[in-house]
């Protein structure tokens, strides 16, 4: 590690970390300086963040990571927030977007403002956990909460305003919660009002670097406070004609665009508009991702049947190819808890043969993830007219060999995998940028590019996954 560093504090849905990212002019170093489980809490059958156990966590790793800093940056997974009342305390824990609040809120707010106005105001893709609809949560329950508050946050910009009393939100995580109009480049403050949400509770947004104070004397800034936006703004390219894959317990599969493509075709396609560095904006889609693994791995785990990612993988590889396919994104894997019965469920519920051992079930994860990338990828050149001759992988799903070799096989294309620690990495080299010690994302990637040790993965078999994609589209179309 390098004299100088960034504190790069990186919070997932499973885990958070407090990173060192140190820069010596050439070549970025990571080095961890604290790892803490982010378990949610089941109360009376809502589920929760716990917030104030993540704070004393962070603070833990900042207290191991302060020496030398020279600022401070935290991400986050997206669409969560917090309320605040008028003394700025924090009214209730921040609910988890998995919760079942939202069963039925999509629908609820469409028939106050219309599904296709709600995608032209925002270019955000319908989905239930996204934030408008856990608003909209509350405000048809007459929320108390919603009727006290006095300021919204989003979930990174919740412990940021705790460092420095600084009540704003951050633009690529505001961005994803379908509650931002990117044509206005303000809150869509017509749907809020439309669905009971008092928008005077919205705050400033402000842009990726911004320098909001000091937390124990280290400068507090916002990094792309998306973890998504950080881990692309990592994504080791040198060309344009690419895609990436942020893959970890949510697959995002996307192209950089200037601008966001919020037409009738996107609309159809059900894609989303999600800001990102410099104004850009990140096109993609979300897929479940290997949340359908973790789901599998803890079930097994209660059952007394441990097994590590590395003894799944190996088993995934000896099963069968192509026995049994699921749509990842089928609404019944969303949930918590018995994945493995879910997927035979769906197996049953299609007319395939049930997986009947571990390997049979990670290898249909794992092939059924790989040809929803292609049809996604599909879609996203379909939009666009973009040329894409590679695929970025990043975050720790990179390091899947086997996922990442059918997922070459899948697409057709050339995959590059890493680096694994992409959101970390991308939040560091925010920082880097607003210090001044970057004069460009394309520098920094670059410099990534030149320095990483990356794995390249080749198609193979291209025939078989060919005719495998055609029996998945008839499958996920019916």
């Amino acid at each position: 590690m390098t004299a100088k560093h960034v504190i790069a504090v990186d919070l997932g849905a499973s885990s958070g970390r407090v990173m060192k990212v140190g820069f010596d002019g050439e070549r970025f170093a990571l080095e961890q300086a604290h790892r803490f489980t982010n378990t949610p809490v089941t109360v009376h059958g809502t589920i929760y963040w716990d917030v104030l156990r993540i704070w004393h966590e962070i603070t833990e790793g900042i207290r191991a990571a302060a020496d030398g800093a020279a600022s401070l940056a935290i991400d986050s997974w997206g669409v969560d927030f917090a309320l605040l009342d008028r003394d700025g305390d924090l009214l209730a824990n921040p609910v988890h977007y998995r919760d079942s609040r939202t069963d039925g809120m999509p629908e609820w707010v469409f028939e106050r403002v219309p599904r296709r106005t709600v995608f032209e105001r925002t270019g955000i893709q319908i989905m239930g956990i996204n934030t408008l609809y856990q608003l909209a949560s509350l405000a048809a329950a007459n929320s108390p909460a919603l009727g006290c508050a006095e300021t919204f946050l989003s979930f990174p910009n919740l412990l940021t305003y705790w460092m420095t009393g600084a009540r704003v939100c951050e633009f690529t995580h505001v961005s994803t919660m379908q509650c931002y109009n990117p044509v206005a480049a303000d809150w869509d403050r017509e749907t809020l009002a439309a669905i009971g949400v008092p928008t005077h509770i919205f705050p400033e947004i402000v842009p990726p670097g911004t320098r909001l104070g000091e937390f124990k004397g280290i400068p507090v800034l916002t990094p792309a406070c998306h973890d998504t936006a950080d881990a692309v703004v990592a994504v080791p390219t040198t060309t344009e004609n690419y895609a990436y894959l942020s893959s970890g317990t949510w697959s995002l599969i996307g192209l950089e665009v200037t601008e966001p493509v919020i037409t009738g075709a996107a609309y159809e396609a059900n894609v989303t508009n999600e800001g990102g560095l410099g104004g850009t904006f990140r096109l993609l889609q979300n897929v479940m991702g290997l949340w359908l693994q973790q789901e599998c791995r803890n079930t097994w785990a209660a059952a007394g049947r441990p097994t590590t990612y590395q003894e799944l993988i190996q088993e995934a590889e000896a099963a069968p190819p192509f026995r049994s396919l699921i749509d990842p994104n089928d609404d019944s894997f969303l949930a918590p808890g018995d994945m493995p019965a879910r997927i035979r469920a769906y197996c049953r519920r299609t007319g395939q043969p049930e997986p009947e051992t571990i390997g049979q079930t990670i290898r249909a994860i794992y092939e059924s993830l790989a040809l929803r990338y292609r049809t996604v990828l599909d879609t996203l050149i379909g939009l666009t007219g973009r040329v894409v001759d590679r695929l970025h992988v990043i975050g720790g799903g990179s390091q899947n060999g086997l996922l990442c070799q059918m997922t070459a096989n899948a697409i057709g294309r050339t995959v590059i995998a890493g680096p694994a620690e992409a959101t970390a990495l991308g939040n560091g080299i925010v920082q880097y940028l607003a210090l001044g010690d970057l004069d460009s994302l394309p520098q920094a990637r670059a410099l990534l590019s030149r320095t990483l040790d990356l794995a390249t993965y080749e198609p193979r078999d291209v025939a078989a996954w060919d005719e495998a994609y055609g029996r998945f589209q008839a499958m996920t179309r019916g």
